[in-house]
């Protein structure tokens, strides 16, 4: 059990001064770490920090920014054992897959640290000079989820910094643990006030979207609570990107090379146990190659290894927490209720720990709960189709539009059908790569505002008009 866990405000250690609540781990429901949650007048007390710094923050240099960043992910690499360690303990992924998440930290990092902020020339005649500057807004509240933890932490944050902003971070009281200890990493190269972290329940979330001090809000997680934080938002006009939930489709077409795609359907459907926001979450197979797609993905789901991420040769670990378990059990159990077959998995494993299986569910349509909702969990239901115009309807008809994907031989042709889905990525031939110089980000109910390359950065400044008579 963890016992050294602080919440950073203004630089310092601080500890929470409301309600404890214990960290659990998945694999064993024991307790990883006892923390306490913040007050609201913490919360203000770390926003006025991050406003104080940003006073001077401000006008660092793109030079003196971009050494710092690359100072943290120097830090992050050099802590990789142990941050991966708390993932696994505390969000409960396989130690290879929290390995890879703290390598994409790094990674991301680095990019991040390379990008430049553009001054762009709108005009440059012999009487007039007009730019484009782009700016640092202020403060920015990042609110993470348990998904990856540490990951997405690094997504708001790093863009964040890059663009000359400070930060006040909630991570999810799930998995506080590591966004807690890289925000402490932070604070042992950065200025004190630039990034601050507090935990908390739905009480601070609230009050950091609706916080007059803080000018924009990243927040990535459910629709309902998105749509909270932007009616929040409202009191200061705060910017906002949500990168919110998404049931994503892929679509195989009849000319697919089952055989060749097989792995890569299963990983993209099933990566983190499915607790991923651009995860496959529905997937689409012509009618001529349906049993041969099954067949191929009952195959792989039985030959993974579930267990506790610690243990060696894990690859499939538990769902992160009871709330998440359940609804998957009960949309399982509801499809079986539709008269959907279970080819594989289909029920929780017995003893401690909120493993379930790798779960293909066939002879499923849309109008069920498994296919219509979103399920975040490992489990894919795979519909049949024949006719391409009415499968792409099929794909779009959702509230939400985060990622979707079409399989195919036929470059051309799959780019034609791809461009036809209402999402913020279509991958062809893969799904859920998320690139750090890439943008992405959802329409719809999925929310809005993109993260990652040069126009995520670009969402963490406000342009200024320069307007210069020679």
């Amino acid at each position: 059990m963890y016992t050294d866990f602080s919440m950073l405000i203004n630089g310092q250690k601080v500890q929470g001064t409301q309600e404890e609540f214990n960290v659990l781990n998945p694999a064993n429901e024991g307790v990883v770490a006892t923390c306490r949650n913040a007050s609201v007048s913490q919360l203000n007390e770390a926003v006025g920090a991050a406003r104080k710094a940003f006073k001077t923050w401000q006008y660092s240099t793109d030079d003196e920014r971009k050494k710092l960043l690359i100072q943290i992910a120097d830090k992050i690499e050099e802590n990789a054992a142990e941050l991966a360690e708390i993932v696994v303990k505390e969000q409960g992924k396989p130690m290879f897959l929290a390995q890879a998440e703290v390598g994409g930290a790094v990674a991301w990092t680095r990019y991040t640290a390379s990008l430049d902020i553009p001054v762009d020339v709108i005009e440059d005649s012999e009487n007039k000079r007009i730019e484009v500057q782009h700016k640092p807004l202020g403060v920015v509240g990042s609110i993470t989820p348990w998904n990856w933890p540490l990951m997405i932490a690094i997504w708001h944050i790093a863009p964040a910094l890059r663009a000359g902003n400070t930060v006040v971070c909630k991570p999810s009281g799930l998995t506080p643990l590591n966004t807690l200890r890289l925000i402490e990493l932070m604070n042992e190269v950065l200025p004190a006030g630039v990034v601050n972290a507090v935990t908390g329940d739905g009480e601070i979330g609230n009050a950091m979207s609706e916080h007059q001090g803080i000018n924009k809000i990243i927040f990535t997680g459910s629709t309902p609570t998105g749509q909270k934080i932007m009616q929040n938002a409202s009191s200061n006009l705060k910017r906002l990107t949500l990168e919110l939930g998404g049931n994503d489709a892929g679509i195989i077409l009849p000319d697919a090379d089952v055989d060749a795609i097989a792995e890569g359907i299963f990983q993209t459907a099933f990566l983190n146990m499915g607790q991923t926001c651009a995860a496959l979450k529905r997937l689409y197979v012509h009618d001529s190659l349906y049993d041969q797609m099954c067949e191929k993905l009952v195959a792989i789901a039985e030959a993974q290894n579930v267990g506790n991420g610690l243990e060696e040769g894990v690859t499939f670990g538990p769902i992160q927490n009871r709330m998440q378990f359940d609804l998957v059990n009960a949309l399982v159990e509801d499809a079986k209720e539709q008269g959907a077959d279970i080819l594989c998995g289909g029920a929780p494993l017995e003893g401690k720990g909120y493993f379930y299986p790798p779960t293909i569910v066939a002879n499923i349509t849309d109008g069920t709960r498994l296919v219509d909702e979103e399920q975040f969990g490992p489990v894919l239901p795979v519909i049949r189709y024949t006719d391409i115009d009415d499968v792409i309807a099929r794909a779009n008809n959702c509230s939400v539009g985060l990622g979707g994907s079409v399989w195919s031989s036929d470059i051309e042709k799959a780019q034609q059908i791809a461009q036809r889905l209402e999402c913020g990525t279509a991958w062809i031939n893969g799904h859920a790569e998320v690139l750090p110089h890439a943008p992405f980000g959802g329409c719809k109910m999925s929310g809005f505002g993109v993260e990652f390359g040069q126009a995520g950065l670009m969402e963490y400044t406000v342009p200024q008009t320069i307007n210069i008579n020679k």
